[in-house]
């Protein structure tokens, strides 16, 4: 996932010249309120380019277990999410390849990172760790429709379907997917948990059963 972000930051970097268009801005011109647009793919590029490292760092055990350096690390991505990422995707998804499907798309997206990551923000002041890394999950899996969109988006057209329809699919398969996988996980890993401290329980009970009919 790494490496696909750091794939697309690198070949998006032509976006940031205004002298050098890249192809997928010439792709989109003409655009309305061309400044704005310019102005939000700069910022969104710049803080995707930090915030989706920063959502996988804060997964690993090793950062976990530095708590101060994972509150700041956590605290800085919140804010550039929050911010600039979410804010400026809003932007640009108002030009959308695919129309309106595509634009409804990134917006179903951008809601569940930015009502995810408050989420996952709220639940860490609590010290509710396992809601906390639920949140942070459905955060990294929208977050990472960028990179899995782009893949899939060449396994359609390499199969000759037409550009914007292999577009928008590409764009909701990952985004629906991501966020059904996240809760199938999260319930799955939670009634695992649930049955394994449950187990110590069990020969308890049985025993004091026991012992009470050996009582009477």
């Amino acid at each position: 996932m790494l490496a696909g972000s750091a794939l697309i930051t690198a070949t998006s970097l032509a976006s940031l010249d205004d002298e050098n268009l890249s192809a997928f801005v010439m792709e989109k011109l003409p655009v309305r309120f061309e400044a704005v647009w310019f102005f939000a793919l700069k910022v969104h590029l710049v803080a995707a380019a930090f915030a989706l490292p920063g959502c996988v760092l804060l997964l690993t055990k090793a950062l976990q277990r530095r708590l101060t350096l994972h509150r700041w690390l956590g605290r800085v991505t919140g804010g550039v999410v929050l911010l600039a990422l979410v804010p400026s995707g809003v932007v640009l998804s108002l030009e959308a390849t695919g129309g309106l499907p595509a634009t409804v798309g990134f917006w179903l997206s951008g809601g569940l990172v930015a009502f995810f990551m408050t989420r996952g923000i709220l639940e860490a002041r609590r010290h509710h760790v396992q809601a906390h890394r639920r949140a942070t999950w459905h955060v990294l899996a929208q977050m990472s429709v960028a990179v899995s969109s782009r893949g899939l988006l060449m396994l359609f057209e390499a199969a000759g379907l037409e550009h914007e329809p292999a577009y928008v699919a590409a764009l909701w398969g990952p985004v629906v997917f991501g966020a059904l996988a996240v809760e199938v996980s999260s319930r799955w890993t939670l009634t695992e948990r649930t049955l394994r401290e449950a187990r110590p329980a069990i020969p308890r009970a049985a025993l004091s059963v026991a012992l009470a009919r050996v009582g009477r």
